[in-house]
């Protein structure tokens, strides 16, 4: 998976996503319905993290006569599944760069231009492993979230103020 803070044919990121995700749905026996995959779509338009409310005025525009419940209750199969994140400090979802792998995230997201990228490593989790087991805390799940600025924004004139990510 190409990085969010790179230049990369992010239409082809797209596509192999939604691609991963039916392939997925279908090996779980679950349906990816119309609704299910245009959320998803909408999610992977970018390496932004997108709120419900944002999907939803963009879903209104489709034949769907989606609710929020309707768009929430997609979103809770989304992650239940595998298929997205949720980024808890901005209340707002994005694609997983590891559908299908049971995992929590780690996400490092610009403050400026607002891309995020999920990143794994395992002295994250091992370093909040160690800390949760010192603690006697039975850790169940974590996200963590670390805010900054991407090359791109650290150094805008060089980059062409990010023309062409996506």
């Amino acid at each position: 998976m190409d990085s969010a803070f790179s230049h990369h044919n992010h239409h082809q990121c797209q596509t192999s996503a939604v691609e991963q995700a039916r392939r997925l749905c279908e090996e779980q026996g679950v349906r990816f319905t119309k609704l299910r995959e245009q959320l998803f779509t909408l999610i992977w338009e970018s390496h932004k993290p997108v709120t419900a409310y944002k999907l939803l005025d963009q879903i209104k525009d489709s034949d769907f006569s989606a609710t929020p419940p309707t768009v929430y209750r997609t979103l809770d199969f989304l992650l239940e599944q595998g298929l997205i994140h949720r980024i808890n400090s901005l209340n707002a979802f994005i694609g997983c760069c590891q559908p299908g792998a049971r995992h929590t995230g780690t996400f490092i997201i610009c403050e400026r231009c607002e891309h995020a990228q999920e990143v794994d490593h395992a002295n994250i989790l091992h370093a909040i492993q160690q800390v949760s087991e010192q603690h006697h805390f039975q850790m169940k799940s974590y996200v963590t979230e670390v805010y900054g600025l991407c090359p791109q924004c650290q150094h805008p004139d060089e980059h062409d103020n990010n023309k062409g990510l996506a």
